[in-house]
C-alpha cells in the first residue's frame, strides 16, 4: 500500500501555493474586507448614500459591491471608525473602489503605494492628520475639516499640469495608475525592456520555457526534502 508521506504533503502543498499565486482574489477575500468591521453601512454617510444611487449595487457589511457573475467587485468601502491603526491590508481588495471612507481611525501613516492601481477612486476620506494620497495636485478638491480630510475627483497622472507621459520610453503609452502614479504600457505590436522590441511577444516560447523549468524546481526541492528526511 502506498503512504503518503510528510514530504509528500510539503510537495503537494509547494505546487498548490504556486497555482493559488497565479489566480486572481477570491471572492472570501472580499467578504473578509467587508466584514472587518461589525455592522453595515451607515445611510448618511458618503459611501452609503453613493450605494443607493444605483439599484445593481450589493450591500454587504461595510460594502457596496458590483456583481459581474461570479464574481464581486468593491465599489463603496466604509472602514469609519473601525479602531485601525494601519489600512494597507484591507486596501488590495478594494483596488475598484470608487469611494473610501477611512477617517476616524488611528492611522498616523500610510505607504506610497497604497493606493497604487485605484484608478476608479473618485472619493476618499481620511484622518485629518493624514495627507491626500499624491499630494493635493492629484485631486480636483482637497477639503479639510476638524476630524478629517476628504479627497475628491482624482486627476489623470498622465494629463495633470506637468505631464508625466515625457518619461515613458519611446514605443509605449502612458497609463494613470492610482492618484499621482502612473505606468508605462508598450504600445501595440511593441514589447520587451523598453517596448525595444516590435512584433507580438512569443507566450508560447515564454510559458514553454516556465512550465517546465516550474517543474523542475519543484522536483528538485521535493527530492532535496525526501534525501533530508531519509537521513534524519
Amino acid at each position: 500500500m502506498c503512504k503518503t508521506t510528510r514530504t509528500d504533503l510539503s510537495f503537494i502543498f509547494f505546487l498548490l501555493i504556486f497555482l493559488y499565486s497565479w489566480f486572481p482574489v477570491t471572492q472570501g477575500s472580499v467578504q473578509k474586507v467587508c466584514s472587518q468591521c461589525g455592522g453595515g453601512l451607515r445611510n448618511s454617510s458618503a459611501v452609503g448614500e453613493f450605494c443607493k444611487f444605483n439599484s445593481s449595487f450589493v450591500l454587504e457589511g461595510r460594502c457596496c459591491l458590483q456583481r459581474h457573475g461570479e464574481q464581486e467587485l468593491i465599489v463603496g468601502l466604509d472602514l469609519w471608525n473601525c479602531s485601525l491603526t494601519q489600512v494597507d491590508e484591507y486596501l488590495d481588495q478594494a483596488f475598484t473602489a470608487v469611494i473610501i471612507d477611512l477617517s476616524d481611525n488611528p492611522v498616523t501613516n500610510m505607504s506610497e503605494s497604497a493606493f497604487q492601481g485605484f484608478i476608479s477612486l473618485q472619493y476618499l476620506a481620511l484622518p485629518q492628520l493624514l495627507e491626500c494620497p499624491g499630494g493635493n495636485t492629484s485631486w480636483e478638491h482637497v477639503d479639510i475639516f476638524k476630524s478629517e480630510r476628504i479627497c475628491k475627483g482624482q486627476k489623470d497622472a498622465c494629463n495633470a499640469t506637468g505631464d508625466m507621459s515625457w518619461l515613458c520610453p519611446e514605443n509605449s503609452l502612458c497609463q494613470p495608475d492610482g492618484p499621482g502614479m502612473f505606468q508605462c504600457a508598450c504600445a501595440s505590436s511593441y514589447y520587451g525592456y523598453k517596448c525595444l522590441k516590435e512584433g507580438a511577444f512569443p507566450m508560447l516560447e515564454f510559458f514553454g520555457i516556465l512550465g517546465p523549468l516550474t517543474v523542475l524546481t519543484s522536483a528538485l526541492l521535493w527530492f532535496s526534502q525526501r534525501r533530508k528526511a531519509k537521513s534524519s
